[in-house]
């Protein structure tokens, strides 16, 4: 593999995948391969996500924000461990750094509809009264980048030289969430801490992350190289990054590339800006030891044996939504 310093997020169109075509199938996993092997993202077009669902999602988003903070704080349940509902302003923070991110965001959670058992270890989802269309959009939304994540994750599959349904039974009801985030508007800058960012830079949890177009600038990636490059999904792409999951599993083969997203220039803190993540995880009891064919003399083995479940509560404590 020739390592490649790419300028800008590579472009990618999940109907080649999907075509049924060989050689457009071919195509889309290799240029796939050559981005996750070396920035970790990639801008999809054809997902399946519509324009006028994306309206409707973000007016409902906008919606609820826009709610007095406590009637908001209704909706948050904190020995949920911000797995579900609402999460407040500067909860969360990155690995490693006590400030709290300049944002509150909401979660949204997997909807099992059959017998699966697993529905007992999740919690039931919470829906805010005040915008009665915010269940409706929010779970549609997921259903539809939960399709999108599963056709990622077969060309992922046949990359690595494994069964294109490896990742299927592994991610049916996975508990993957859905996050409309609000970096909310700083009137006063100085009344922040100096070093409070909208995100710090951070890996993503998760197998994969679905990331539809946000409402403004300030995500950036970090390529290997040590230079920020700037992401901006055009309004017709969701940016689809590899997260630590698949890095442990594939032994950093593919890589979950720290990320984050900047404060805006001073005249601009007192605006909004939202952003919706969708963090596909697979099933608690999935094994995350990393593969034996992506270990070798070179590339010995990086992480320990966990399965999914054992790595997301380690990683819930570290960003502090969760008690050890």
């Amino acid at each position: 593999m020739s390592e490649i310093l790419f300028e800008e997020v590579p472009s990618l169109d999940l109907a080649d995948f999907t075509s049924g075509d060989a050689e457009r199938r071919a195509r889309f996993v290799q240029q796939l391969s050559d981005a996750y092997q070396n920035i970790g993202f990639i801008a999809l077009r054809n997902h399946g996500l519509d324009d006028e669902l994306t309206q409707r999602l973000y007016a409902a988003t906008r919606k609820f924000f826009a709610l007095p903070d406590e009637v908001k704080q209704k909706y948050e349940v904190p020995e949920l461990a911000g797995q579900r509902g609402y999460v407040g302003k500067g909860k969360e923070h990155a690995k490693g750094r006590n400030t709290g991110d300049l944002k509150e965001f909401y979660h949204v959670g997997q909807n099992v509809t059959d017998n699966d058992p697993i529905k007992d270890e999740y919690p039931e989802n919470i829906f805010p009264a005040e915008v009665p269309e915010f269940e409706e959009v929010t779970l549609e939304a997921y259903r539809k980048l939960e399709a999108a994540g599963k056709q990622v994750l077969k060309a992922i599959a046949i990359n690595l030289g494994l069964d294109e349904n490896y990742f299927d039974e592994k991610v049916h009801n996975g508990n993957s969430i859905l996050r409309p985030i609000h970096y909310f508007p700083i009137e006063d800058p100085d009344s922040v801490p100096a070093d409070a960012v909208r995100a710090a830079e951070h890996g993503d949890i998760n197998l994969i992350t679905l990331l539809m177009g946000a409402s403004a600038d300030g995500l950036q990636v970090l390529r290997r190289d040590g230079k920020w490059i700037p992401i901006t999904a055009l309004p017709e792409q969701v940016v689809v990054n590899v997260g630590d999951m698949l890095a442990r599993l594939t032994n950093n083969k593919l890589k979950s590339t720290i990320h984050r997203v900047v404060n805006p220039p001073r005249e601009l803190m007192h605006t909004s800006r939202y952003s919706i993540p969708f963090f596909m995880h697979p099933r608690s009891e999935m094994d995350l030891t990393c593969l034996e064919s992506c270990i070798d003399a070179q590339n010995p083995k990086a992480y320990p044996d966990a399965t999914a479940g054992e790595y997301l509560n380690e990683r819930l404590v570290e960003l502090g939504l969760k008690k050890a």
